[in-house]
């Protein structure tokens, strides 16, 4: 008989590492894991100091984390473990990140961090440990499919659904990943649980932004890991005119209109951004629209193989921004690419942000991969200025 984590053991015998980030969502994972009298280990990983970016010493953003996790293990009775990932965090997140950030791109690092820090080395660890599963707090939800192999799919809470962060999950790493929040409502429930569970960290805040970059300052830390990235060039409309100046590409992103320091009888929007030329370029709104998004680096948890696309096209609800709905599109190779052809235009499609698959627009679609999104080529106009 499979328990409620799909493991053909009693609770007793299931050891569950979960992923402890110190905050309420992973907290109540442990807590009522533990309850439900599973073997658990509670993990958390020492990412980044906060006080190398901001130059105060102490101001280590994993500090207070870290002290909550431990506090909530020690309250309901885990083992707890801080594992130091800073060198393959800066490795594989940060100096992406900032690399993808200099190449005019708008990255995601969250992605990169559960693909190529928590969902690969911490899953090998979790192993090591002698773990059937490894438990986190996304609000996300699986189940075993016909295959045997688990199935994605959208969290019931689409406020709180976080499947968009989730699409580069391989099936290896889905098979062992399990994420028991993904049934609730809302958040208020996840709070409540640990309110019942006498958790102290049932009122703590939901973290904001990017953990690696203070108060949002990404420019600061491209400058500062790539000294010169932020070089001078030319502002130019989408019709070719040179419009003006710009203190370096890494200051803007797709769909910026505020801070473009030019003067025009219209509203401009940043439409593209030449990194190679150090150009940035602008537009009115209706310049932001885009019907085809370019993929690459394509993650594919659908049924069959991306080889069995059928020439048509496959119908899919893709999401090309975390904040926007599931839009309706073909997923087909255009000139050997894989690329989704959107029913309606988006607005602010921007390369280095991923855009998810689903079978679905609804708050429970499956969600059957996706990829980063690629720079569209260059207008007319521009390709030859």
């Amino acid at each position: 008989m499979q328990n409620t984590l799909d493991i053909a053991k009693a609770p007793k015998d299931t050891r569950v590492v979960v992923a402890m980030s110190g905050g309420v969502d992973s907290s109540v994972v442990a807590a009522v894991l533990k309850d439900e009298g599973y073997d658990v280990v509670g993990v958390t990983l020492q990412l980044y100091d906060h006080g190398a970016a901001i130059h105060r010493k102490g101001a280590c953003c994993a500090g207070q984390d870290i002290y909550d996790a431990r506090a909530v293990a020690e309250r309901i009775g885990i083992p707890h473990y801080v594992l130091d990932y800073e060198t393959r965090f800066r490795q594989e997140v940060i100096d992406r990140f900032v690399d993808s950030y200099v190449a005019g791109e708008t990255p995601i690092p969250c992605v990169e961090c559960n693909r190529r820090v928590k969902f690969r080395d911490l899953l090998s660890m979790a192993r090591e440990l002698g773990a059937d599963v490894l438990a986190t707090g996304h609000y996300v939800r699986s189940r075993p499919g016909p295959d045997g192999n688990r199935v994605l799919f959208r969290a019931a809470d689409a406020d709180r659904d976080q499947s968009y962060f989730l699409y580069a999950t391989t099936q290896e790493q889905l098979n062992l990943l399990r994420f028991p929040l993904g049934h609730l409502a809302s958040k208020a429930e996840t709070r409540a649980l640990a309110h019942r569970h006498g958790l102290e960290v049932a009122e703590k805040a939901d973290s904001q932004d990017i953990c690696f970059v203070p108060a949002g300052r990404y420019q600061e830390l491209v400058e500062k890991l790539r000294p010169g990235a932020a070089e001078t060039g030319a502002i130019l409309h989408v019709d070719g005119r040179v419009l003006g100046r710009h203190d370096g590409v890494i200051g803007y992103t797709i769909g910026q209109r505020k801070g473009l320091g030019i003067a025009s009888g219209e509203p401009l929007y940043v439409i593209r951004i030449d990194a190679g030329r150090k150009q940035l370029i602008v537009g009115p709104r209706e310049a932001l629209a885009t019907r085809r998004v370019r993929l690459r680096d394509v993650n594919w948890i659908g049924e069959g193989g991306l080889h069995t696309l059928p020439a048509e096209g496959l119908e899919v609800a893709a999401r090309v921004r975390s904040t926007r709905a599931p839009r309706p599109g073909l997923l087909r190779q255009v000139d050997g690419q894989l690329a989704v052809e959107l029913l309606s235009a988006e607005e602010g499609v921007a390369p280095g942000q991923a855009c998810v698959l689903y079978d679905g627009d609804g708050p429970c679609a499956r969600v059957l991969g996706g990829g980063t999104i690629e720079r569209a080529p260059a207008p007319a106009a521009l390709a030859a200025a």
